[in-house]
């Protein structure tokens, strides 16, 4: 049996199982069920480093130079906030047919501690490592990546012998980790089923049901923006059929759905990504991981929702305007909040604020979010694949321009 068809039946297993069990079973689930999640979760965890790292090194030397790394590195990253703005226009949309929130009187004393968003220069101070071993350490995605681009320079300044050995050295280990995270999925099934039986079992229908309009609209959204945005990517620049292209990153999205990680759903994104989608491992290996840390569309949609939603609770009509607001500040706080843990929650208050929304809406949806968490990390790194396809094909023309001009 397909890989991704044991995945999706223990994920279907899980939500029975935990809707049959109920809270009552908690205690249970959480001492002998949840620590086997726990296992796989690090498991991936484990790699991520070793992939991203190795593989940037490889596709840096790959790429051959710094203009092409700069060409590659200022389209990606425009057609990633060009996704990101229609995600939050398509969650207006929904959102505005659904009308979430309306006539529902939910009145919270609860208070949301969101961390303060970073501003840019924050950002990019904190994009470059004091010591590189310690953001390895603490799994910093946006320095190791800065890193890597410096060892791959490095290497292609040497040159020569010692270059060419250093070189058959990281992309040897990169092919360790691809296998050892081959290794690491055939666990998957059960790690997802431990993962999700504690989140069904705690939440169950009873609490989701209020805010069930929310959840719909994010999940209807998600799959819009996924069908109609990112397999039309992929078949106008890739030729691969939508049936294809889901199949191909299918175990990506289910582990970025269980996991609600874009940096644990990378390694089995990288491997999927050049094994079934034919993109080259230079192209991939600079713009998934840069994706995982800067693609937020499947948050920039959850904005949208959950804005329209606080206003529809609050009685309040966002204008033209407010709405022409929340799209540029979703957009920018995409790369804004780039690599910050709680990074969906941070979005939402700064857009809120941004609109002069309600703060204490963010209590309402944090109830949701975990839920919601599920459908945009699944959202986010499915535009991470469609992107590595259109920007695959880019290069692949580039290069045959070249060598027609030459």
């Amino acid at each position: 049996m397909n890989l991704s068809i044991k995945i999706f039946i223990s994920l279907i297993l899980s939500v029975i199982v935990g809707l049959i069990v109920g809270e009552s079973a908690l205690p249970f689930i959480n001492w002998w069920i949840a620590p086997i999640g726990t296992i796989f979760i690090n498991l991936i965890k484990m790699m991520i480093v070793p992939v991203v790292f190795c593989s940037l090194v490889v596709g840096m030397t790959s790429l051959g130079d710094t203009k092409k790394l700069g060409r590659i590195g200022l389209k990606t990253i425009a057609l990633y906030l060009c996704t990101t703005a229609i995600a939050i226009i398509i969650g207006f949309g929904i959102a505005g047919l659904v009308h979430p929130g309306v006539g529902l009187q939910m009145t919270s004393d609860a208070v949301v501690k969101v961390k303060e968003a970073p501003s840019i220069m924050q950002v990019f101070v904190a994009m470059i490592p004091a010591n590189p071993v310690a953001s390895m350490a603490k799994a910093e995605i946006l320095p190791v990546i800065v890193f890597s681009l410096f060892v791959g320079v490095g290497i292609l300044k040497v040159g020569g012998e010692r270059a060419e050995f250093l070189v058959k050295f990281f992309d040897a280990c990169a092919e360790v980790s691809y296998k050892i995270i081959g290794i690491v999925m055939q666990f998957a099934p059960y790690g997802v089923f431990a993962l999700l039986l504690p989140v069904v079992a705690k939440n169950g229908p009873a609490v989701l049901l209020p805010l069930i309009s929310v959840i719909a609209c994010v999940a209807v959204g998600c799959i819009i923006h996924a069908v109609c945005v990112y397999s039309s990517l992929a078949q106008i620049w890739g030729n691969h059929t939508p049936l294809q292209f889901f199949r191909g990153m299918s175990e990506a999205m289910l582990i970025a759905f269980t996991t609600c990680s874009s940096a644990a759903a990378l390694p089995v994104n990288m491997k999927n990504c050049q094994e079934k989608l034919g993109v080259s491992r230079d192209v991939s290996s600079f713009v998934l991981p840069l994706g995982a840390t800067i693609n937020m569309d499947g948050t920039a949609l959850y904005m949208g929702v959950c804005s329209l939603f606080v206003a529809n609770v609050f009685g309040i009509d966002l204008t033209m305007g407010q709405m022409a607001m929340i799209v540029l500040t979703g957009t920018l706080a995409s790369i804004g909040t780039a690599g910050v843990p709680g990074a969906g929650l941070i979005m939402l208050a700064m857009v809120l604020q941004s609109v002069n929304l309600p703060m204490e809406g963010l209590a309402l949806v944090a109830g949701i979010d975990r839920v919601l968490d599920m459908f945009r990390t699944c959202l986010n790194i499915t535009g991470d694949g469609a992107v590595a396809i259109v920007m695959d094909q880019e290069e692949k023309k580039h290069a045959t321009k070249v060598a027609h001009n030459g």
